[in-house]
């Protein structure tokens, strides 16, 4: 047990199980010492992501609004986003990357020239792939944020696709001027506008706009983030290369393309790790939020936005210097990458392009039964 003493007000205390475990993070107890020598325990949480979810919801709407940002971005990246995940190994991790490349652009391409039919189908097959690939608190967090996302993408274009109105008029006579029987109505009670409420109208037309762009989203996100937590970023680079090879011969610069991957790939992991370590420093120090005015949190918040960029640009120079150490000069070609990992097509790489292909073929077909 490890005690720390930043006020006179507060006593941190923190666990060392969870301080050198390798999935814990640590977060705060901190115990406030009032008149009569009174002790108030105002959060605890052992866990990451879910003990401090916890911890959250312990503190009720009384939380202060500085105490709320920092909290809501400690949870954000309690979970690894866009990082492999090397555990537990799963199908796809024993896949080709080349053919994972291959099924995220036929999917994408599924979600947004097939049938609606088969974009839910695509949405359901991706949910599936993560819960059974990925560890439950990864899963939950990207299948959460994801699904709201695209939820609230549904609601807008579903109402605001037909909200106003055109103004236009009609320049045919009516059939009652020609002498003509009006049109009889549909015999199964076709209705263009399910419901309107004020400017807002559920179409026909909402609906489907809505259904391609959520499904799209969805497909987009989820894919890509699968891809990721279930391939290393070497892997990835050395499957698009392998793709790009072509494009060398008209003068494209592929190895430069393939080290900006690579590297962002690289970066985006550092930026999350500083941005919940900042997050969890401010927390473990006992910030007295309420005692802050708005001006006053704000110009905090702003101090740690800068911080962050601090940390993030000296980390980008590190790479530089250990990357010009390595003899590099900014020329592709006086540098070569050599990578590790060795592309082969298995089994189970002939069986997934076979599955990608009949589903391909499957979705043509629909498209031509149903036209």
């Amino acid at each position: 047990m490890s005690l720390l003493a930043p006020g006179a007000n507060a006593l941190h205390c923190f666990s060392s199980s969870s301080i050198f475990a390798r999935d814990f993070v640590t977060v705060p107890v901190w115990i406030s010492c009032k008149r009569h020598c009174r002790f108030t325990i105002a959060a605890a949480a052992q866990s990451r992501g879910r003990g401090f979810a916890d911890w959250a919801k312990s503190l009720g709407n009384q939380e202060p609004i500085g105490a709320r940002i920092v909290r809501m971005v400690a949870t954000a990246t309690s979970s690894p986003l866009a990082q492999y995940i090397s555990s537990p190994v799963t199908v796809l991790h024993s896949l080709d990357p080349r053919v994972k490349q291959a099924w995220l652009l036929g999917l994408i391409v599924l979600s947004s020239r097939a049938h609606a039919v088969f974009r839910l189908g695509v949405v359901a097959l991706l949910s599936t792939a993560a819960v059974s690939c990925l560890p439950k608190r990864v899963w939950q967090d990207q299948l959460g944020r994801t699904t709201l996302l695209c939820g609230l993408l549904f609601v807008m274009a579903a109402l605001t696709t037909d909200g106003v109105t055109p103004i236009m008029q009609v320049r045919t006579p009516p059939p009652s001027v020609d002498s003509l029987p009006p049109l009889p109505p549909a015999l199964n009670r076709y209705s263009y506008v399910f419901f309107k409420l004020g400017p807002f109208q559920l179409t026909t037309k909402g609906v489907a706009l809505a259904t391609t762009a959520a499904c799209l989203s969805f497909t987009v996100l989820q894919s890509a983030s699968l891809c990721i937590a279930t391939t290393t970023p070497e892997d990835l680079a050395a499957g698009l290369r392998w793709f790009l090879r072509p494009l060398q011969r008209v003068g494209v610069a592929v190895d430069e393309m393939i080290l900006t991957l690579l590297l962002s790939l690289r970066f985006t992991g550092l930026v999350f790790d500083e941005v919940r370590n900042i997050a969890l420093a401010v927390a473990s120090r006992g910030v007295q939020w309420k005692s802050l005015k708005l001006r006053e949190t704000l110009e905090h918040l702003g101090t740690l936005v800068s911080r962050l960029f601090k940390n993030l640009f000296i980390h980008a120079e590190h790479i530089t210097e250990a990357m010009i150490a390595r003899g590099f000069k900014g020329n592709p070609e006086e540098h070569k990458l050599y990578f590790l990992s060795r592309l082969s097509i298995k089994l189970n790489d002939v069986l997934a392009l076979a599955a990608l292909g009949s589903v391909l073929l499957a979705a043509a077909a629909s498209e031509i039964l149903l036209s």
